[in-house]
């Protein structure tokens, strides 16, 4: 077993921001970016910062109930009373796709568990890891599926669900329509143990009628069991109580929160940077649930002062009665959320991946308004999982990861020029380098005699290097037809290594490796997590 630490920088898409945050050395410290964070994420520089005051028995009694209900382990109650007794947490969070999600949900979660383990040992102070549920979010769209790999594609299976409107999609309820979509994952996965465990948890019986919240929840439960992972789904009463400071000061101060939110938004982009959320005039940071259709609403801020949802006004008195009287009909956006929850939390830092730790510049400003600190954000584990039969393809014609993003057919040509014989690599290297000198040359010169002879030239040059480009892409062409085995190869690895065009992290189910790996993948990746690689991490399994 062994692995590799790239720049993050191979991952396609990666934003600015992101990049910045993530770079080390001097350069680094005095960052601008560094300052929107509560901490240097490397070095373990986040350890041992202040946290907030939270009711710890109130806490630790919710989470002891929710817990029992998802069948959660011994080592996770055993968290929680550590919890009851002062302990701080180390918190990430995911939507809740379908079976897990993506492999960047374990990742995520191995990350948490890892970086509590180093701040109890650095501190003497008990860290615990806590998962949190995105269970009040209402685009069922972005969870109802999961992509798994057959021999030779991506087989994304959706589950049909149904609901009348943007309710939240922790409450959705799973039926019938489960059945078939668990048969057919468990033939992707070959009837490995773990397709027992998606059955327990998602498919309905007697007595248990699974929502896609609750099921995620136990199958996170079952699988992080060994580690102690406390599962957390926050959009009850009793936790939108804990966490009812942040709501009421968010409706109370709604003008104040918008316009210090607009002024970062300037602040990220005079720097380069984009916001990630858009901050909208007369957008707010809350949602509103109907207390009728059930459905998770915008709530709109008027020029008045009014609050609109749904064809519906309210006034700041309204809302905060109903903060009073339903907390859980309340919840936070975006941006809001990361400062809800460590209301509700002790939490020593927060783990999260590109696109949260993005927000989190923009989160900064609620987090010092409402709580005046900032929550140390740490990077998730990034990683790309190379099975012993894709790695022993990848050594035999020396592919790393970045070769292996790309296209099937760009790889292909690459196998197949890597594939000529030395002379014929010698030849056509030899002929482009003289052809490049020679046309440079002759560019020049005749650039001298006259600015238009020169273009042309430039123009008749570049035609004639595409030509030779040409010449190059035939000959391993050839070389593919040869031997049809690295057309086959070249399939196998950007499938594996890079599914659809997307990195496997973000594509492919965890439950996908479960299945494969089993116990031992978990804490292989805690493992992995504690190597605190600043970048993006190959494993071979």
């Amino acid at each position: 077993m062994s692995t590799e630490c790239f720049p993050i920088t191979v991952l396609p898409h990666i934003s600015a921001l992101y990049r910045e945050y993530l770079a080390t050395g001097d350069s680094a410290a005095s960052s601008p970016v560094r300052r929107w964070y509560g901490a240097e994420p490397f070095a373990g520089k986040w350890i041992g910062k202040a946290v907030g005051v939270v009711d710890a028995a109130r806490l630790a009694d919710a989470l002891e109930q929710q817990s029992v209900e998802l069948g959660a382990g011994a080592a996770a109650m055993a968290n929680i009373a550590r919890l009851r007794a002062g302990a701080r947490a180390v918190v990430t969070g995911q939507q809740v796709g379908l079976f897990g999600g993506p492999l960047l949900t374990l990742l995520k979660a191995a990350t948490a568990i890892a970086r509590a383990k180093q701040a109890t040992a650095a501190t003497g102070i008990d860290h615990v890891p806590v998962f949190w549920l995105a269970t009040e979010d209402h685009d069922l769209a972005e969870v109802d599926h999961v992509a798994l790999l057959s021999k030779t594609s991506v087989e994304t299976l959706r589950a049909e669900l149904k609901t009348s409107g943007a309710v939240p999609v922790g409450v959705v309820a799973l039926g019938a329509e489960m059945d078939a979509v668990l048969d057919q994952a468990s033939e992707l996965l070959t009837w490995a143990p773990i397709s027992d465990v998606l059955r327990e948890c998602y498919a309905a019986r007697d007595g248990y009628e699974p929502t896609l919240g609750g099921a995620f929840a136990r199958l996170m439960a079952r699988v992080f069991a060994a580690e102690g992972l406390i599962v957390m789904d926050a959009a009850g009463r009793a936790f939108h109580a804990l966490g009812a400071s942040t709501l009421r000061y968010a409706i109370e101060h709604a003008d104040a929160l918008h316009e210090a939110l607009v002024a970062r938004t300037a602040e990220l982009e005079a720097g380069g940077f984009h916001a990630q959320v858009l901050v909208a005039a007369g957008s707010s940071l809350l949602f509103l649930v109907d207390a009728s259709s059930g459905e998770r609403l915008a709530l709109r801020r008027s020029a008045d002062g009014a609050w609109k949802a749904g064809g519906k006004v309210y006034s700041t008195a309204d809302l905060l009665a109903i903060l009073a009287a339903e907390p859980e009909r309340i919840s936070p956006n975006a941006l809001l959320r990361p400062v809800f929850q460590d209301t509700i939390l002790p939490t020593a830092a927060y783990v999260g991946g590109p696109a949260e730790i993005a927000y989190f510049a923009q989160s900064a400003v609620l987090y010092e308004a409402i709580l005046g600190r900032i929550t140390p954000v740490l990077p998730r584990l990034s990683a790309t999982l190379i099975e012993p039969a894709i790695a022993t393809v990848m050594d035999r014609h020396e592919v790393s990861l970045p070769d292996a993003m790309a296209t099937a057919e760009a790889l292909a040509q690459r196998l197949g020029a890597r594939a000529m014989p030395i002379e014929g690599k010698r030849k056509l290297a030899a002929v482009g380098k003289a052809m490049d000198a020679e046309l440079a040359a002759l560019t020049e010169y005749l650039g001298a005699m006259d600015a238009s002879l020169g273009k042309s030239a430039e123009v008749s040059g570049n035609k004639m290097r595409y030509q030779m480009n040409r010449l190059r892409r035939i000959a391993a062409t050839f070389e593919l037809q040869k031997e049809a085995s690295l057309r086959k190869h070249a399939e196998a690895l950007t499938l594996h290594l890079f599914p659809g065009g997307h990195p496997q992290e973000r594509t492919l189910g965890g439950v996908w490796f479960l299945a494969r790996y089993g116990d031992g993948l978990i804490e292989r990746l805690v493992t992995e997590a504690e190597n605190l690689c600043p970048g993006h991490v190959v494993v071979r399994l």
